[in-house]
């Protein structure tokens, strides 16, 4: 397991560099309450970047897989952890990248793209949409998801994208504590003035049914020039894995916007 340290963390990533790599890095980043091995490698992203011969790195974020987990909300802040993905860039001194993220990763590789454009030549933003500019709340009921995540008693968890979530992270064999402060130190909504500044090759893509993320197309509206693709009947978990997705990031990279 390779590791690097960021903030004081010890974070690890996966570093796969096939060999004659062409088509330059990809860096990838998971979302909420998973890792790089269940996101990136069991669902099969791993295998077709380097098929495809590109270098992909993928981290495990504060909190999640086999990176440090602490459980202090303030740790989580995403000026932190967005600053983790670019150190890993620097560790690895990769230069410009492109940057995929999913979900909770979205959210963070749009804050490394409006704060380090430089380092970015292209960016995919997964399983959000228009509800990154609003900030909604995933839930209906009064739970959180520091409440669902660490109450003893799941049964009681009445919201099903709570009860989801929770359910994952058991499966997982995440730490429920950790997740909690996460879920409690991350940011607000995507702020319409900086999404209008960003100049950075934009992709958007969720499923028809991902009522987390909400329309696609409402989130590349917000960004000059971003392109939108929308996964049929697919919602949140079931989009990942979808060739569909990756057929769609693989165009992007590769240029079909042109």
């Amino acid at each position: 397991m390779a590791t690097f340290q960021s903030g004081g963390l010890s974070l690890a990533y996966d570093d796969i560099a096939p060999a004659g790599a062409r088509m330059g890095t990809v860096v990838l980043v998971h979302g909420f309450a998973t890792n790089r091995a269940e996101n990136w490698r069991r669902l099969g992203w791993l295998g077709a970047l380097e098929r495809k011969g590109y270098r992909a790195v993928a981290l495990d974020l504060r909190g999640h897989g086999e990176s440090d987990k602490p459980h202090d909300p303030d740790a989580y802040r995403r000026d932190q952890m967005a600053a983790d993905v670019v150190g890993l860039i620097d560790h690895l001194e990769l230069g410009r990248v492109d940057l995929l993220g999913y979900s909770m990763g979205a959210h963070l590789s749009l804050a490394v793209a409006l704060d380090a454009p430089s380092r970015i030549n292209n960016l995919i933003l997964g399983g959000v949409g228009g509800r990154m500019l609003t900030g909604a709340p995933i839930s209906e009921t009064t739970m959180t998801m520091a409440e669902a995540l660490t109450i003893e008693d799941p049964s009681v968890i009445t919201d099903p994208t709570l009860r989801g979530f929770r359910q994952f992270a058991e499966n997982q064999g995440e730490d429920r504590l950790a997740l909690a402060a996460c879920s409690q130190g991350r940011g607000g909504p995507a702020r319409t003035d900086d999404l209008w500044g960003l100049a950075v090759p934009t992709l958007v893509v969720a499923g028809s049914r991902d009522d987390l993320a909400g329309d696609p197309q409402a989130l590349a509206d917000a960004i000059p020039g971003a392109k939108a693709v929308t996964l049929p009947a697919c919602d949140h978990f079931s989009a990942i894995p979808h060739a569909l997705f990756k057929a769609a990031v693989f165009d992007f990279l590769e240029g079909w916007e042109e």
